[in-house]
């Protein structure tokens, strides 16, 4: 892939061409311009994302805050749109104004699913960028295969803290007054 950044004929694209871009079904992340398809999840991390979007839904409604799966974009950077598992928008974000908007500013917390291919990458290079949001009051990269969340979040200004939580452990997420049952996160049924 390096090849073709380095091409000088290839041009990178803007996020407004991006948004405006069909990919047949298929997920496609833009990093510094470039588009990178994603590949299909595994049950395990679909059934994980799934659960925390269906605990938060109900737990948030007529907070203000609302929760989206990984259809909906986040912009990083200037040239960089992430689709996160799920993130949480708040201040009133299904307002009829924003209808049809395809970025709504920064997310208040932001899932990420670890994947075997993916955890190393999502751990370092996504986490810069999502701590870098001013809007970002929580990240939380979930562990499948030892069942275990690690939680990033923003103390005060640029400051975090970022500490794997032991298994079985819930998630507080203060921000949105709730917290989240480790149970739920991992549910089978």
């Amino acid at each position: 892939m390096a090849h073709v950044a380095l091409d000088p004929s290839y041009r990178r694209i803007s996020i407004e061409e991006f948004l405006d871009m069909d990919f047949g079904g298929a997920k496609a992340e833009l990093e510094d311009g470039l588009i990178y398809i994603m590949a299909g999840v595994s049950e395990e991390h679909a059934r994980v994302a799934a659960n925390i979007l269906s605990f938060l839904g109900p737990a948030l409604r007529g907070s203000g805050c609302r929760p989206y799966g990984s259809d909906f974009a986040t912009r990083t950077d200037e040239r960089t749109v992430r689709l996160p598992d799920v993130s949480v928008y708040c201040n009133n974000p299904s307002a009829p104004e924003n209808a049809r908007k395809k970025l709504l500013g920064d997310p208040q917390v932001i899932f990420e699913v670890l994947s075997p291919s993916t955890s190393s990458y999502d751990q370092k290079v996504k986490l810069l960028e999502y701590r870098a949001l001013p809007g970002v009051q929580t990240i939380v990269l979930v562990d499948t295969s030892d069942e275990r969340v690690r939680i990033v979040r923003r103390v005060a200004g640029d400051d975090w803290s970022d500490s794997w939580l032991p298994r079985g452990v819930d998630v507080p997420l203060p921000s949105l007054g709730i917290t989240l049952p480790h149970a739920e996160i991992f549910a089978r049924d």
